[in-house]
């Protein structure tokens, strides 16, 4: 479900214009329309990868081989590169998948960044944090999507924190460690790229809604195909993908914008998530789905710009954690381009304070489109209205008024 809310519309894109064969760790279901075959394998092993690419590759004429799940990045370039096919080298995209590299990367080019210290132990993590200064980041040096990502503001506050972003971190096969970096206190944005060749585009700025401290979670994007914001983060997206020698594929550079110079986040070097490559396709025209299946067959994309409107998507979640009672969409609202409930009535919903994690507690998520940017959040926010949704809460947590939207 999960993949389907956030990436049918990239496999439709790529699969309306070639033919399509997918590695995936279970049988496909709602894939199936777009496959002309497949092989289920799990990607994050290699061995199993790349038996899984040879057996395709016997079977039909493989073009190139692409990913859009940050996690298997490093083994789909490999299998490029057994199969003779384009790619990123592989070494590059451990470089981008290791946030402490990312950083080594970009000071030794001069890309403005974050101060940051890799440590194993709490008590690294307190010495860093005493010499960066509060307040800090701690987070998961290869990860994604924010998990185990966490504000601390002060001493106390460092061994819960801690803990919870070295759980995150032992998940990970590709490192262990745990990131103390600087707080960059401004606006965060992404900057969708697309590099053909060691030659970057950058097709769209994404402004973020990130709330629900000390967590990070994503609670809104704005595509607007005018921002003028855009000229100010570009070069810095385009160093920092120099400076970790991306040359070819989609990427989605993560900034903050300090006293109005961008500096740093992270670069992930794939498709943006939460459906911000769909909000540019609207914004703009341009797709960037077709555009990572074009690399990665050795094409030049078509980068051109169709559009020149603006995308909203706001996600739904619960105000505090229950029982998913109802959800339904009210009345429609103007621009609304969709509305989709990724969780069912009867579904239990767990916020972090309760256990949980965000990831499995967001509801779904609606989209709007408008001629400018302030309409499309209008129009975001009566859409958000226009919804019911309804959470019985645990019996430990006290209720609160009820809402439209939770």
């Amino acid at each position: 479900m999960e993949a389907q809310a956030y990436r049918a519309t990239c496999l439709e894109s790529v699969a309306a214009h070639y033919d399509v064969v997918l590695i995936s760790s279970v049988a496909p279901t709602w894939e199936q329309e777009f496959l002309a075959d497949y092989e289920v394998a799990d990607p994050a092993d290699q061995a199993a990868l790349s038996a899984a690419g040879r057996a395709l590759a016997e079977r039909h004429a493989l073009a190139g081989v692409m990913t859009w799940t940050e996690w298997y990045l490093v083994p789909v370039a490999r299998l490029a590169r057994q199969l003779g096919l384009p790619t990123t080298a592989p070494e590059t995209l451990q470089g981008c998948r290791n946030k402490h590299t990312s950083r080594s990367l970009f000071a030794r080019h001069g890309v403005p960044s974050a101060a940051s210290a890799s440590v194993h132990t709490e008590h690294e993590a307190a010495a860093a944090a005493r010499r960066i200064g509060f307040p800090v980041v701690l987070k998961p040096a290869a990860h994604a999507g924010s998990m185990g990502v966490i504000r601390v503001d002060t001493t106390d506050e460092l061994p819960a924190a801690y803990a919870f972003a070295a759980q995150t971190a032992g998940r990970s096969v590709e490192s262990t460690q745990v990131l103390v970096e600087e707080y960059l206190d401004g606006p965060e944005v992404s900057v969708e790229c697309v590099t053909h060749q060691g030659q970057t585009t950058v097709v769209a700025v994404t402004r973020k809604t990130v709330g629900m401290p000390p967590y990070f979670e994503e609670l809104a994007h704005l595509v607007d195909a005018n921002d003028p914001l855009l000229a100010t983060v570009a070069p810095a997206a385009v160093a920092a993908l120099d400076a970790l020698g991306v040359t070819d594929g989609v990427s989605h550079v993560e900034i903050r914008v300090v006293d109005g110079r961008p500096r740093l986040i992270e670069v992930n070097a794939r498709i943006a998530g939460d459906m911000i490559s769909h909000l540019v396709h609207l914004a703009t025209g341009v797709d960037l789905a077709r555009a990572a299946a074009d690399i990665a067959c050795g094409r030049t994309p078509d980068l051109t710009p169709t559009r020149h409107r603006a995308a909203a998507i706001r996600f739904i979640y619960p105000a505090y954690s229950g029982t998913l009672t109802a959800r339904r969409v009210t009345q429609p609202t103007e621009g609304a381009e969709r509305v989709c409930f990724q969780r069912q009535a009867g579904d239990k919903l767990l916020l972090p304070q309760d256990g949980g994690d965000l990831f499995t507690t967001r509801i779904g998520y609606l989209i709007t489109t408008g001629p400018t940017a302030t309409l499309a959040q209008i129009r975001a926010q009566e859409a958000y209205r226009n919804l019911d949704v309804q959470v019985a809460p645990v019996a430990h947590t006290a209720p609160a008024a009820r809402e439209h939207a939770a």
